[in-house]
């Protein structure tokens, strides 16, 4: 493993990190704020498709891409069965709008160099190693997060999928078409799905739990469980200037209650309720709005406290809706139970990390969901968190330091080495 030169304290591992992660740092940045916008199936995002097979293929891994966008990079060394349980590493290039660039990105960065890490090293896994690129994580363009691994898995149905449409009205279905895949070989895959013997994935902590135990990296316990709700609020729309107020029926008023309302009850349930997304029909200043669209994502420690959210939430808009003469109507649109990530598996990660990189990993929950999420219903899954100073995410002030993305790569070669090894 690569170490910093006892005189003069350089690491060339991170002369290497910051090398690669330039290359993809200009690929969808809006310079006006920072944020990144790399859709799935965009230009931008088919970008970073496009540096991640040529990058995987100047290690001499075999790329292919399966029916559902999801991208893998075999590195299988003469005399590994090739269709034996791999282990598989990586995460997502797509952003939400004008999100940080190190969540999804800082996992395929850190897996590519921790595969040359391992080769450094000398290293010859006794089981095929893989680095993975799922589709659509963040469901930001589509509306269904995970899209790509829900696929793989079968926790969504392709005809489903395929329907979903994005703010313009594009289909999935036409966006895999224009860029070249086959929306007819998207589906369940469990040919696929069974070649993953174990999953590890990297990723920038959402949150500043590691900054506050002054750890680098750390190892994940459990994902909240987690979801997105459709709230439709109709009224009647008016002229702005001429409805007297008292024979308004405006749904922005229902819908503001309601935003209220998510707010008032996270807080006293103790989980974490959201409205950051809401469109508004005609959507004119001087119109009284008919129809209000918004959307809920709700989390919480546990399933139970999960439901009693997302009822109070419903209640509390029903009978707003109910004074103020208007409807609301809850849809649900995704569902992520809660996971617990193997214990077992998380300590023998743990301990090999801590071995590796001498220092104490601590073992962490997330609020956030992620692509190990859907796949830990059906393989061994894990999860490496790399410490956020900021604390912040999905905005553009999300960072890591140079020097603990190092340690995230040096973090995960140890969890590959210890799973690959005989």
């Amino acid at each position: 493993m690569t170490a910093a030169d006892p005189l003069t304290g350089d690491d060339p591992l991170v002369e290497r990190f910051r090398t690669l992660w330039a290359e993809l740092a200009g690929i969808g940045r809006d310079p006006a704020t920072g944020g990144y916008l790399r859709y799935a199936w965009s230009p931008a995002e088919l970008a970073c498709r496009d540096w991640f097979v040529a990058e995987a293929t100047n290690r001499g891994l075999t790329v292919r891409a399966d029916g559902n966008g999801n991208l893998w990079a075999d590195w299988v060394p003469a005399g590994v069965n090739p269709a034996g349980p791999a282990v598989v590493t990586g995460s997502h290039f797509d952003s939400v709008p004008h999100g940080g660039g190190y969540d999804g990105p800082l996992g395929i960065v850190s897996a590519l160099l921790a595969v040359d890490e391992l080769r450094e090293q000398g290293f010859v896994p006794a089981r095929p190693v893989i680095v993975a690129a799922f589709a659509e994580e963040e469901g930001s363009r589509f509306g269904l997060a995970c899209l790509g691994s829900r696929l793989l898995t079968g926790g969504v149905t392709a005809a489903r999928a395929l329907a979903l449409t994005d703010a313009a009205g594009v289909m999935l279905a036409e966006a895999m078409r224009a860029a070249g895949a086959d929306p007819a070989a998207a589906g369940p895959d469990p040919a696929r799905l069974a070649r993953i013997g174990v999953f590890v994935e990297l990723h920038v902590e959402q949150g500043r739990a590691l900054v506050d135990l002054d750890a680098p990296v750390g190892v994940a316990s459990m994902i909240w469980p987690h979801g997105r709700w459709r709230l439709e609020f109709t009224g009647a729309g008016d002229h702005a200037g001429t409805t007297r107020m008292v024979d308004r029926r405006d749904p922005m008023l229902t819908c503001a209650h309601t935003v209220l309302a998510a707010d008032a009850n996270a807080r006293w349930l103790g989980g974490h309720a959201t409205i950051g997304r809401v469109e508004v029909r005609p959507n004119a200043t001087n119109a009284v709005p008919a129809q209000v669209h918004a959307w809920l994502d709700a989390r919480a420690a546990d399933p139970r406290t999960l439901a009693e959210l997302v009822e109070a939430i419903t209640a509390d808009a029903t009978a707003r809706a109910a004074s103020d003469g208007t409807t609301v109507t809850v849809t649900p649109e995704s569902d992520s139970p809660l996971v617990a990530f193997d214990p077992a598996l998380a300590e023998q990660i743990r301990t090999a990390i801590g071995s590796g990189l001498r220092v104490d990993v601590p073992v962490l929950p997330t609020a956030a969901g992620h692509d190990a999420g859907i796949l830990a219903g059906h393989v061994p899954t894990a999860m490496i968190f790399v410490r956020n100073p900021t604390g912040v995410s999905h905005a553009p002030g999300e960072y890591a330091t140079d020097d603990d993305c190092a340690a995230g790569v040096r973090a995960l070669a140890a969890a590959l080495a210890e799973l690959a090894a005989e």
